[in-house]
């Protein structure tokens, strides 16, 4: 069984003893393996952890899906609190400097740390551009293909380059792919490169169905018949459960009850999924 914790979300859930903020962290546990799946933007994501009665220590591996703060910044404070795993996987490119630009005004949305900061303490990182094995039935997928063009990138979102500040393409983002016994659950992070070119990559990859998609899918400025096409061809495709947060926006997470049913769920702080 797949289980996933929400450590940080956007949403408030029924557990008031817990801080929900915008950003993204998940709490991966399979098969005795234990992930961490991003980090939210600070240290919250740690105490939201303290007061679920989840331990930090002892975890297989962390993952981070792309360099934004909300869902990178948080691991600085995860080292500096005295935790540790035996290794980071992120992608090519998670250390570009990224920016949110608005006419000659770019703010900052990078992680805030660097490879160095991870090696001073003792993190192995490793750095992936294809996709690769993360455990026995886990994999993290890199490299989507905009196949489909109405999953524009804001043209606000740039990165700065040996040659200068470009749009952002993100070609760091990464999505980890897990087995289960009800089929292929993917777990993404923000799928700013489209949740439909991810999902056809992961499918083309693998030949499998994917039965859950759970995460971000960045539908939050999109219009509803945008929204309503994505969920209505992630459904089609054979997705079963559409499980989406962060930054999905709360009108996807609306129509997806149109399309999915009980089977639509959006995320808060605290809660879990069982698949």
């Amino acid at each position: 069984m797949l289980r996933i914790t929400a450590l940080m979300e956007n949403k408030a859930s029924a557990n008031r003893a817990l801080v929900n903020e915008h950003g993204l962290s998940l709490l991966l546990e399979s098969d005795g393996r234990r992930i961490l799946f991003d980090c939210g933007q600070g240290a919250h994501f740690i105490d939201n952890a303290h007061r679920l009665g989840i331990s930090l220590h002892g975890l297989d591996a962390a993952v981070i899906s792309h360099g934004h703060y909300d869902h990178a910044a948080g691991f600085r404070d995860f080292l500096e609190s005295g935790y540790a795993v035996p290794f980071l996987s992120i992608g090519k490119g998670f250390f570009d400097k990224k920016y949110s630009r608005k006419g000659i005004r770019y703010a900052d949305l990078s992680a805030g740390w660097n490879e160095a900061f991870a090696l001073s303490h003792g993190i192995a990182v490793r750095e992936i551009d294809s996709d690769t094995e993360l455990f026995p039935g886990m994999t993290i997928f890199h490299g989507f293909p905009r196949i489909h063009v109405e999953e524009i990138i804001p043209e606000r979102f740039v990165r700065e380059t040996e040659e200068g500040i470009i749009h952002d393409d993100f070609s760091d983002e990464i999505a980890i792919g897990i087995d289960t016994d009800n089929g292929l659950v993917l777990i993404t992070g923000c799928s700013h490169p489209g949740v439909m070119n991810i999902l056809d990559a992961v499918m083309e990859r693998t030949g499998k169905d994917v039965y859950a998609v759970v995460g971000g899918s960045h539908l939050s400025e999109a219009d509803d018949v945008r929204i309503a096409d994505t969920l209505s061809y992630l459904r089609a495709a054979g997705v079963e459960i559409a499980a989406l947060c962060h930054c999905s926006g709360a009108r996807a997470e609306e129509l997806a009850g149109d399309i999915f049913g009980e089977k639509a769920a959006g995320l808060a702080v605290g809660e879990s999924i069982f698949l």
